[in-house]
């Protein structure tokens, strides 16, 4: 793979940046000049080498750091990762996905060997080399689901289905755009989704729900959903918001193409063998305007997307009182252009 991991961080002084090489990659969540919340699935499957598409979970320059930042959100607060006492058989089914794709897509940085019930993992960006049972969680130092999302970027709802619903009944979650998992633990669907604007109205999570119940094993799915975050931070959690909620104050019209960044999540969506759940990453990847902006395509379309927004969605969205501002820094990179269809720069 050939991958360079970057030291940088995502708090204090705010080292992360994108190289030209994970610029290219990102994954600009609009195909077209407008937007609405929508079901938006397609399936999981590979799609252009090199893409954060193309293999199960991406490993990028960010990893290292990026689970270091996660040790520490873990640190202050353990709460993060809760795993309701039904759902370690979920976590086993998480871990073996995970070691398993990895393995496969990144045979350099990480190997599986098996015999048995006896594994042994290795995960050489991080150091760790381990010899455990599968299915005796004696024998690893965390529960195996806490044990293998440290070692992978993003998120982590561990969903169990019944009463033809889907329930957040464990959850890895150090990285979230303003929700908390230790409100929403043992919710279900509807419940932790309650919050989002105009979609119920609209039928959205009926629909979204009617899919999910209905993913195939083998068969995984995703979707992309965006954000926006002053400064490149990952924990942007209510816990927090006294921390990163006063940020947004910070904006000047001199500091935003550098300081407002793009949040994506890409989601995806994986049936879990034997416990019949659904595991659902929510990998977040960060842009600020100043680069996305050297894509013309990305810098007209962004400015007519966030111009459009309903009142309702810009302020879900993380927009207060900052979107004249950043709409005064995007207006200068549309020149009133078509763009053609889909997300990838015309480049």
């Amino acid at each position: 793979m050939g991958i360079e991991f970057k030291k940088e961080t995502f708090r204090g002084d705010y080292t992360f940046s994108n190289s030209p090489e994970a610029m290219k990659r990102f994954p600009f969540p609009f195909d077209k000049d407008s937007y609405m919340y929508a079901v938006n699935m397609e399936p999981h499957t590979p799609v252009r080498e090199g893409s954060v598409y193309y293999n199960s979970f991406d490993v990028d320059e960010h990893y290292v750091s990026e689970m270091a930042d996660r040790a520490m959100v873990l640190d202050e607060d353990p709460l993060r990762c809760q795993s309701l006492p039904h759902m370690e058989l979920h976590g086993w089914d998480l871990l073996e996905l995970i070691m398993v794709e990895k393995a496969k897509d990144y045979p350099d940085l990480f190997q599986l060997t098996r015999d048995g019930d006896k594994w042994h993992w290795v995960n050489k960006p991080l150091g760790i080399d381990d010899k455990f049972t599968f299915m005796d969680a004696s024998t690893l130092p965390y529960g195996p689901m806490e044990y293998i999302t440290r070692q992978t970027q993003g998120d982590f709802c561990v969903l169990d289905q019944r009463e033809d619903n889907l329930w957040m009944d464990a959850g890895m979650v150090t990285t979230q755009a303003d929700w908390s998992l230790d409100f929403d633990i043992g919710m279900n669907f509807f419940e932790w989704h309650a919050p989002v604007p105009l979609a119920h109205e609209k039928g959205i999570f009926v629909r979204a729900l009617k899919f999910l119940l209905n993913i195939q094993q083998g068969a995984p799915a995703r979707r992309l959903n965006w954000t926006m975050t002053v400064n490149p931070l990952l924990d942007t959690s209510p816990e927090n918001y006294h921390k990163w909620g006063i940020q947004k104050t910070t904006l000047t019209p001199e500091n935003v193409g550098k300081k407002q960044h793009l949040r994506v999540e890409l989601q995806t969506f994986f049936r879990l063998p034997r416990s019949n759940g659904l595991v659902f990453p929510i990998r977040c990847y960060l842009a600020c305007l100043e680069d996305i902006t050297k894509f013309p395509k990305w810098g007209r379309r962004l400015h007519r997307v966030i111009r459009d927004l309903p009142e309702e969605l810009a302020t879900y969205k993380g927009f207060i009182d900052n979107r004249p501002m950043i709409l005064e820094y995007l207006s200068q990179f549309d020149d009133g252009a078509e763009t053609s269809p889909g997300v990838w720069p015309e480049d």
